[in-house]
């Protein structure tokens, strides 16, 4: 996985497709210019999930744009999405099998233990935060900006960072070795999501190498 492919990472969530239908927000995002796509869905059925994911994923695929699906390798493989995105409560005791099947593996890591573990895992990334706390999970334990650099220095593969992180925030992780940003309401809870996603990337281009 280039580092480029995680510049602009955007994460679906079903709140902001409620009077629009997934595909148009997402066909904005990318027209917009996010590099990577996460669908994330928790309340739906296996079967849902996946007609959704195949829709999702021929829509990233016509923008060259890869899909990562969030938490469950099941879809992941059988809507030919590019990856998927573990939580270390979802973490299973090896990936390889998911790596045979050449899927990309993301895993969430918040020390340098975790960060670590996933690389020896096999892990193509990782994501860190959350860096300002996280409008999408309360319950996310806040990590401060010295300890996203440590994790990052510590391990080869590329990180990228999460957690309510906006355009106005943005460069306060100047310095910090991230190879992007992984944004939910910044990019689909903009009023107008292409026009936003198009300033995101821009000033990604300007602060991340």
């Amino acid at each position: 996985m280039r580092r480029e492919t995680l510049r602009l990472y955007a994460i679906t969530d079903p709140k902001y497709a409620v009077h629009v239908s997934m595909k148009d927000v997402v066909r904005s995002a990318l027209e917009g210019g996010v590099t990577m796509i996460q669908l994330r869905e928790k309340n739906c059925s296996q079967e849902a999930f996946l007609q959704k994911a195949k829709e999702i994923c021929a829509l990233c695929h016509a923008y060259q744009v890869p899909l990562i699906i969030n938490d469950n390798w099941q879809v992941a493989l059988d809507s030919g999405a590019d990856g998927v995105h573990l939580g270390q409560s979802d973490l299973p005791e090896d990936i390889r099998f998911l790596k045979e099947k050449k899927l990309w593996v993301g895993i969430t890591a918040k020390t340098v233990e975790q960060a670590q573990r996933a690389e020896a895992m096999g892990a193509d990334y990782i994501g860190v935060g959350a860096l300002f706390g996280s409008p999408t999970k309360q319950d996310a334990k806040r990590i401060t900006f010295s300890e996203c650099k440590e994790i990052c220095e510590s391990v080869s593969i590329p990180a990228v960072g999460i957690g309510g992180i906006t355009k106005d925030n943005l460069r306060e992780l100047e310095g910090i070795p991230l190879a992007g940003v992984a944004l939910v309401s910044a990019v689909f809870g903009a009023e107008d999501i292409r026009n936003s996603s198009r300033e995101l990337r821009r000033l990604t281009e300007e602060i991340f190498t």
